[in-house]
């Protein structure tokens, strides 16, 4: 009888060590291609903007009862030449500034996760540190964006502005520098990542 008790004590122990062990977790998920990342600026003759039709990148997540917990991965990579305005002149000219020829893609790399912040329904305002490589320049900048959870779905929006010549680039000009552009952009994401 005491064997018996005993045995109900370990397997009581062990599902107990099971189920707490499985309400925290890391959840890996991959970039839709249906995300959205759209770069804006200035110019002296008009407002432009600039947007990725093509981009890749992960996530890795921890969770505790249903609750965002971490981001331990997060992770994009743009190729340059799929920024695109819908004018091929204008396009020609940012490839040039980009020097796409030597660098041909645009990473984001979170860094670390300073703070997670509820804001909401499954919703969850985040701020940290990451490494945004652009034109072979690596910068790390504060950011700071919004997660929501979804079922099976990861949503991450926000926006950050940035000086061009922080990453050694000269701002965009066409029709022999008539048109001239702005330093500053501002770099808007509403990306979408699944399981």
């Amino acid at each position: 009888m005491k064997v018996l008790k005993s045995y109900q004590v370990i397997l009581t122990g062990v599902f107990f060590m099971l189920l707490t062990a499985g309400s925290m977790f890391g959840q890996n998920f991959r970039m839709d291609n249906s995300s959205e990342i759209v770069v804006e600026g200035t110019s002296n003759i008009h407002d432009w903007e600039m947007k990725a039709t093509s981009k890749q990148g992960g996530a890795t997540i921890t969770t505790e009862d249903g609750k965002l917990t971490g981001i331990s991965e997060l992770q994009v990579s743009v190729p340059a030449e799929s920024l695109e305005s819908g004018k091929g002149g204008m396009d020609k000219n940012a490839y040039k500034a980009l020097n796409t020829d030597k660098y041909k893609n645009i990473e984001f790399k979170l860094d670390e996760v300073k703070k997670i912040e509820a804001n909401g329904s499954n919703s969850y305002k985040i701020n940290g540190l990451a490494t945004l490589k652009i034109s072979g320049v690596s910068k790390q900048v504060p950011v700071e964006f919004t997660a929501k959870l979804n079922g099976n779905k990861l949503e991450i929006n926000g926006e950050e502005s940035l000086n061009m010549t922080n990453y050694k680039i000269d701002p965009p000009t066409a029709m022999f520098g008539t048109i001239t552009t702005g330093e500053e952009v501002t770099i808007k994401f509403k990306s979408t990542f699944s399981k």
